[in-house]
């Protein structure tokens, strides 16, 4: 398995690793700070260097049995095993990423009692769907999200034993997207210091440290997927 060093450090945008393969699909290490894309998050881009080499990586995906795939641009150069790399993200790429994925729970947060049937994060726009029939106007959501980025809550990560989601299912609010079970903990994101928090439930995602971090957030639409699904899409409004 290779060690995912994002889980408990995302703001981590370079570290040292040892290869333990390489191909056109894809280079194996033993530790990556390189996000694998899943849950609706895309895959880091960056680069790994090492004595007398370096290689841009296209993209980064899930391998088996728990490794990372670090997928190299067309015909470049690859290490070979047992060589040390340096990997370096592309870090506004991430950190772009970071603050969106953040500000999609903030929305599943005003929107609490509807389940999350999808959704995805991108760099000029990102969106979820919710199986909910009347949604608010896209400015109330607007004005609340902002409130709620303004307010600079703390992003904290916990892990915790499975049987916690056993005994309380309703943390899980995604439909679509499972949380991975079998390894005995899992990985809870919390929004907020008070209790309740603004949010919690399972993410395996990279998020920034304090909402205010995000930076202004426009919600673009809200969109008719179905009788009772609907899609809000949201941007952020300028760089952070």
């Amino acid at each position: 398995m290779t060690e995912l060093l994002f889980l408990d450090d995302p703001r981590r945008a370079t570290a040292t690793a040892t290869v333990e393969r390489a191909g056109p699909d894809g280079i194996v290490l033993d530790r990556t700070i390189f996000y694998a894309r899943s849950g609706g998050q895309p895959g880091d881009t960056g680069r790994l260097r090492w004595a007398g080499g370096e290689t841009p990586i296209a993209d980064t995906v899930k391998g088996e049995a728990g490794t990372v795939l670090h997928v190299p641009a067309a015909e470049a150069a690859l290490p070979e095993p047992g060589t040390t790399v340096e990997l370096a993200i592309d870090w506004d790429r991430r950190h772009r990423l970071m603050r969106s994925h953040t500000a999609l729970h903030l929305l599943s947060a005003l929107l609490r009692g509807a389940a999350v049937t999808g959704g995805s994060v991108g760099l000029d726009r990102s969106r979820l769907d919710f199986d909910l029939p009347d949604p608010p106007a896209k400015e109330t959501i607007e004005a609340e999200l902002n409130a709620l980025v303004a307010a600079d809550h703390p992003v904290t990560m916990e892990w915790v034993d499975e049987a916690v989601l056993d005994a309380d299912p309703g943390l899980v609010r995604t439909l679509s997207v499972k949380p991975p079970r079998g390894a005995g903990r899992v990985r809870l994101l919390r929004i907020g210091a008070g209790d309740p928090p603004v949010d919690l439930q399972p993410c395996g995602g990279t998020h920034v440290a304090r909402t205010g971090e995000i930076g202004p957030v426009r919600v673009l639409k809200i969109e008719n997927k179905g009788k009772q699904n609907r899609r809000i899409s949201i941007a952020l409004a300028a760089d952070g």
